[in-house]
């Protein structure tokens, strides 16, 4: 009996001696990586602040990184915030609607913040939140509901991104631009290019003049006067192969050619114009 008393104690001493000894040693190595990494996020400056490492903070990411900009990543979720530091990015633990959190962003040194959650009332409070602690701060929100976008903008928001609007856009610039989508992934230089002039408010588009279109038949001066100034031609591609960069006012617009245009503003009804067909013509007392 004293022998298994002894050997019983001896053993949970040395048991809980290992189990105490394994947790500490992972508690420390969790320590050291927490303050590394905030060691090296206090060395930044000008970065950018990512709210939430969902389907959106995730494209932002790895875009912004593309581009060697540095950013921060605030996520409550463990799983979504390994999968963030495993991909080599610099995360925070929490919530971003508090200020503690964010001060350990960096928010008072950072250029940028992004809140991306899908979250309507989250991404207003993480706006308030950014905006009282740093006044020069530029803040893009998302909205999901498009009466978001005013309580955003209210907020703070110097942008409000709303995915819907956009994937709605999208798919009707594919409809009306089916000849932009194959000519944006010739190369990367057009990408490039158009990525550089929506920094300006301008859109490059393509489109192929329909036989029976409202601006057919027009040359480029009356086209873009019919336009209003929505849009200027910068490329004619003939039929038969000839391309005219920078086209004369007096250029023909030919069925079946392809027309490269600059759009201001709404690059869906600058294209309509394009697209609607042509209007009747009074000849005597009839139309044609």
């Amino acid at each position: 009996t004293m022998a298994t008393m002894i050997l019983g104690c001896t053993g949970m001493i040395i048991l809980t001696g290992v189990l105490v000894q394994v947790f500490t040693v992972f508690q420390l190595r969790q320590l050291l990586g927490i303050d590394r990494m905030q060691s090296q996020i206090n060395k930044l400056n000008n970065h950018v602040i990512i709210c939430g490492f969902g389907r959106i903070g995730v494209m932002l990411a790895k875009d912004l990184q593309a581009a060697n900009c540095p950013a921060v990543i605030i996520e409550r979720d463990p799983e979504k915030r390994k999968n963030a530091e495993d991909a080599g990015f610099l995360t925070i633990a929490g919530d971003a609607n508090e200020d503690a959190v964010l001060s350990a962003a960096g928010i008072e040194r950072a250029q940028v913040l992004a809140t991306v959650l899908p979250d309507d009332a989250a991404n207003v409070f993480i706006t308030l939140s950014a905006r009282s602690l740093n006044k020069s701060l530029r803040i893009i929100a998302r909205g999901e509901a498009p009466a978001t976008e005013n309580k955003l903008i209210h907020a703070g928001a110097n942008s409000v991104v709303l995915p819907t609007h956009i994937g709605a856009e999208r798919i009707a610039e594919m409809i009306l631009f089916p000849e932009t989508a194959d000519f944006v992934r010739e190369t990367d230089g057009i990408r490039d290019l158009k990525r550089g002039m929506s920094e300006f408010g301008l859109e490059i588009e393509i489109v192929n003049a329909d036989p029976e279109g409202a601006l057919t038949g027009l040359n480029v001066g009356d086209a873009e006067r019919q336009g209003g100034g929505a849009f200027f031609v910068v490329q004619v591609e003939k039929s038969n192969g000839q391309s005219i960069r920078q086209p004369a006012p007096e250029t023909l617009i030919e069925p079946n050619d392809r027309v490269v245009f600059v759009v201001r503003g709404n690059k869906v009804a600058a294209g309509a114009l394009f697209n609607r067909p042509r209007a009747p013509v009074r000849v005597g007392r009839g139309m044609i």
